[in-house]
């Protein structure tokens, strides 16, 4: 079992910056593939970025040159650094990890708005 606790979420202006963090539980961090899904209302869940195990990243189109996602494996946490942000980054971000089953975070709520 793998617990995840994420935390960063809030309000911020448009162009503004967010960065959100997952901490894992386990002693396999390492081995875990991570990443966050987003849900904004009346939309179906997107996966907005990955990190493999090995380091290889991927991204949704959407977010591409502006959210960067990177893992520090000594503190068992993957972060998500969001930048230029957008009226559509609006939603609740969700944190999975991926070791045997998939793992969900708590969701934080990330609202861009001025």
């Amino acid at each position: 079992q793998v617990q995840l606790v994420e935390s960063g979420g809030g309000l911020v202006q448009p162009g503004g910056s967010l960065r959100l963090s997952c901490a894992a539980s386990g002693s396999s961090f390492s081995s875990y593939d991570m990443g966050w899904y987003r849900q904004a209302p009346g939309k179906q869940r997107e996966l907005v970025a990955r990190v493999m195990w090995h380091g290889s990243t991927t991204y949704a189109d959407s977010v591409k040159g502006r959210f960067t996602i990177s893992r520090d494996n000594a503190r068992n946490t993957a972060y998500l650094q969001m930048n230029s942000l957008r009226p559509e980054d609006t939603g609740v971000y969700y944190c999975f990890a991926v070791t045997g089953g998939t793992y969900w975070g708590q969701g934080t709520q990330v609202t861009v708005s001025s």
